[in-house]
């Protein structure tokens, strides 16, 4: 359906609203659009952070397996935990079952903390600024 010349010249101009900045031309914080200017500042912290992420990472991924490492050659090398029972089960299998689990919960917590605490200290840096 379209307006006949006489409708459309009786309508308003159409306008353009845009969400403008309290100072043109500042720099905006969040999504870098491409075409967009790097702050080189910020470039180094996110590679800081991401460096700090890495190294907590590989970390705690070396001490986990060690952690793990040790705890099968434990029940494998020490063949007495298949005498010990409890509730007629041997223990051996009762560190394969239940054993494991608070190990991965410890260094997922552990991870977390680290992380968190990278984290804040970016923020830290980035707000100083």
């Amino acid at each position: 359906m379209t307006a006949s010349p006489d409708e459309a010249a009786d309508r308003p101009a159409r306008v353009r609203v845009t969400a403008g900045t309290a100072h043109p031309g500042a720099p905006t914080r969040g999504i870098a659009l491409p075409g967009a200017p790097v702050d080189d500042v910020d470039a180094v912290y996110a590679r800081g952070l991401q460096r700090s992420q890495l190294r907590l990472a590989l970390g705690i991924l070396l001490g986990f397996l060690t952690v793990m490492l040790a705890m099968v050659s434990l029940i494998t090398l020490v063949p007495e935990l298949d005498d010990i029972a409890i509730l007629g089960v041997p223990v051996s299998w009762l560190l394969h079952a239940f054993g494991l689990y608070p190990v991965i919960v410890g260094f997922a917590l552990l991870y977390l903390h680290g992380a968190s605490r990278n984290e804040r200290r970016y923020r830290a840096l980035r707000e100083q600024e």
